[in-house]
């Protein structure tokens, strides 16, 4: 590790809209105070977080590259130079954690590989809070990402780790796209066995905040709207 380049910290967002401090720590205020240069997936809304967070920073002295999927992989290379120059960075998601369910891993394997120290802030996961609230398995889970958008693929998708969940005691996460999320609950429960535990989990963090935790057979009885709510979901096969 080279103690003449500079930091780069991984700063935790928000889940939602509400104010900053109430769901992060004073840590990234702290942090964001210091640091003027930012990896970011938009420029816009990174702004205005900094913003919200440190309201006195200026935003003209902000120096931000954008990581997104048009970012060609030999711009990556130039990315942290503000690091080897002895500037700390600062890496932020646009929702929850940097580098989980989000780009990111690059950076964070390319910082390593330079001999540059990485920093990661205490911020929300929603893969973690949705575990947290589910009451499944926490000693042994894994996280999906998307399943497939066709339908038979995606019921199959669901069947196998179901089996899954079933042979390793292993709790399976998910996620969908928020305006197909009625659509993937509806799938689920047309799909898994009655007695398999589903936990959804949605809006975490925010005053609409809905966490439950029940069985398939159960679930086909309970009417809740997910359109466009960022959610999680969980399923366990005891």
């Amino acid at each position: 590790m080279n103690t003449n380049f500079g930091i780069l910290y991984l700063i935790p967002t928000r889940l939602g809209d509400n104010p900053p401090l109430e769901v992060l720590p004073l840590s990234i205020k702290r942090v964001i105070e210091e640091v003027d240069d930012y990896i970011v997936e938009n420029e816009k809304t990174a702004r205005r977080f900094i913003k919200r967070v440190s309201t006195g920073k200026s935003q003209a002295i902000l120096n931000l590259k954008l990581l997104n999927k048009y970012t060609q992989d030999h711009e990556l290379d130039h990315f942290l130079d503000a690091c080897k120059e002895g500037k700390s960075m600062g890496f932020l998601s646009e929702a929850g954690c940097p580098a989980i369910a989000d780009p990111g891993s690059d950076i964070v394997r390319l910082a390593h590989a330079n001999g540059i120290r990485v920093v990661p802030l205490v911020g929300p996961s929603s893969i973690i809070l949705a575990l947290m609230g589910s009451g499944m398995n926490g000693q042994s889970f894994a996280f999906n990402g998307y399943l497939p958008i066709d339908k038979n693929e995606r019921k199959s998708a669901l069947k196998r780790l179901e089996k899954l969940s079933h042979e390793q005691n292993q709790s399976q996460l998910f996620i969908e796209t928020p305006y197909r999320n009625n659509k993937i609950l509806e799938d689920i429960c047309t799909t898994l066995q009655p007695n398999t535990r589903l936990c959804v989990a949605c809006d975490l963090t925010l005053p609409t905040e809905y966490i439950k935790t029940t069985t398939i057979n159960e679930w086909n009885q309970i009417k809740v709207d997910l359109h466009k709510r960022p959610a999680i979901f969980i399923i366990h096969k005891d």
